[in-house]
C-alpha cells in the first residue's frame, strides 16, 4: 500500500493525504493522478522520486545528483544540505504516523476502502498528538 502525503514544515501537521494505491507505483504517477492543486507562492520540497513534477505557481526545491566523474560544488552541496535539513523534517511527520503499527506492517484487511480509512485516522492521530504537545 502507497500513499503520497503534503506536511507543513512550520507545524508537523499533515495537510494533505493522498488516496491508497496498491501494489508499486511510482510516486509521480501518485501526484499526476491526483492533480494536486498548490497555493500560489507555496515552496515545495521533494525529493527525487517527484523528479519532474512541477506544479504552477510553486516553487520547488529538488537535491542536485553529483555529475558522473566529478564533484559538486561547494554552492550545490550547501544548496544539497538546506534541503535535507528541512525533509527530515517531512520524514519525522511520515515516522509519527507510522507510529501506529498498522501502518507500518503488511495490511492484510481486504474490506474496500478500509486501507483509506485506517490511513486517514493514523494521520488524524498524529495531527492531535503534535497539536495537543
Amino acid at each position: 500500500m502507497k500513499n503520497n502525503l503534503i506536511s507543513d514544515v512550520e507545524e508537523r501537521l499533515v495537510r494533505y493525504l493522498s488516496q491508497t494505491f496498491a501494489g508499486r507505483i511510482h510516486d509521480k504517477r501518485i501526484c499526476d493522478e491526483e492533480d494536486y492543486v498548490f497555493p500560489p507562492g507555496s515552496v515545495l520540497f521533494k525529493d527525487t522520486g517527484f523528479q519532474g513534477f512541477e506544479p504552477d505557481q510553486v516553487c520547488t526545491y529538488q537535491p542536485k545528483k553529483k555529475p558522473r566523474g566529478q564533484e559538486l560544488s561547494p554552492n550545490d552541496k550547501a544548496e544539497n544540505q538546506m534541503i535535507a535539513s528541512i525533509r527530515i523534517l517531512v520524514e519525522h511527520v511520515i515516522a509519527g504516523v507510522k507510529r501506529c503499527r498498522i501502518v507500518h506492517d503488511i495490511f492484510r484487511n481486504t474490506k474496500a476502502q478500509f486501507d483509506d480509512l485506517v490511513m486517514e485516522i493514523a494521520c488524524g492521530l498524529h495531527n492531535f498528538r503534535v497539536h495537543h504537545r
